[in-house]
């Protein structure tokens, strides 16, 4: 499986579409690192892990950027009423597509994760941004933004693995695990935490991955199964059979980067076509099919 491993978390992934609309469903699991720094405030932990699926038209929260008020009261509180609200106004706008709420994590038990399941993502909105508040503390937390969970060639990534840091909103004063601070006036930039008498200073505070569970490509004439590709996965000879759909005239193949590895020009194709993939690496890519009547379909295949 290919696996993506992302540094600071403040990321914004370019993607393009091939015009057909699809979803894929992922679970998303924060673990802790913050025992690794020191003894842990009492009542220690993470609030409830929220945020949402958008696109690129709207920024929930960003490095260098004010906090909006939102994003001050997770950090500050741990609340996200406010923050909610922001993202059913980016919904109504079209901009964002659902507002996902995880769990808190305490550190009074077992558990170092904060597991959020199933999420189903549409590659209309294939961004996420989620946040949560370091407790106590006057206003850290953890933060991705803007991740995108499709690659250059409209592929979604199997996995996306990223170690987080702590990030001070830059709403309220203080230096310390402490709560009911005198609020920053005016408010600066959101910025790692930089206190010198924090242990938290440029220390990963824990790893959030992000793992595909499954695709579903929606076909706009509801059509995809008459046109199958096999075997699937292949060791590289694959054969690709249109059914009593019209002739093939066209195939592209794109790797997971994006780019375009093969291309395939017909003019008089048959029902079955053959080809020949053997020299392409091993991995997943990314099959765009034409047809003489206009119609379009893509469709992951996996080289071993």
């Amino acid at each position: 499986m290919k696996k993506l491993i992302l540094q600071p978390i403040f990321l914004l992934f370019c993607f393009y579409s091939f015009g057909q609309t699809t979803t894929a469903t992922y679970d998303i699991i924060f673990t802790s690192n913050w025992e690794a720094h020191g003894t842990l405030p009492g009542s220690a932990h993470f609030t409830e892990l929220v945020g949402a699926t958008h696109n690129t038209s709207i920024t929930f929260l960003e490095m260098g950027g004010l906090a909006t008020p939102g994003i001050e009261q997770v950090a500050e509180t741990g609340g996200f009423s406010i923050f909610e609200s922001e993202v059913n106004a980016a919904i109504n706008a079209n901009n964002a597509d659902q507002f996902i709420e995880g769990p808190d994590l305490f550190f009074n038990g077992p558990e170092r994760t904060i597991t959020i399941s199933d999420v189903t993502v549409s590659s209309d909105y294939p961004l996420v941004s989620l946040a949560s508040m370091l407790a106590p503390s006057p206003d850290w937390m953890i933060a991705v933004n803007s991740v995108s969970l499709i690659d250059n060639g409209g592929q979604w990534i199997p996995e996306i693995t990223m170690d987080l840091f702590t990030y001070d909103a830059g709403t309220e004063e203080g230096n310390g695990y402490s709560l009911n601070n005198n609020p920053t006036n005016p408010h600066e930039p959101i910025s790692l935490v930089n206190h010198t008498n924090t242990p938290l200073i440029n220390e990963r505070i824990g790893t959030i991955v992000f793992t595909q569970k499954q695709l579903n490509v929606q076909d706009f004439n509801n059509q995809k199964e008459e046109i199958k590709i096999s075997p699937n996965p292949s060791d590289g000879n694959i054969s690709i059979l249109t059914g009593k759909v019209s002739n093939i005239k066209e195939i592209e193949i794109y790797n997971v980067l994006g780019k375009q590895v093969r291309r395939y020009d017909f003019k008089n194709s048959n029902n079955t076509i053959n080809l020949d993939l053997t020299n392409l690496n091993s991995g997943i890519y990314l099959v765009r099919l034409f047809t003489e009547a206009g119609r379009i379909e893509t469709q992951k295949i996996i080289l071993k």
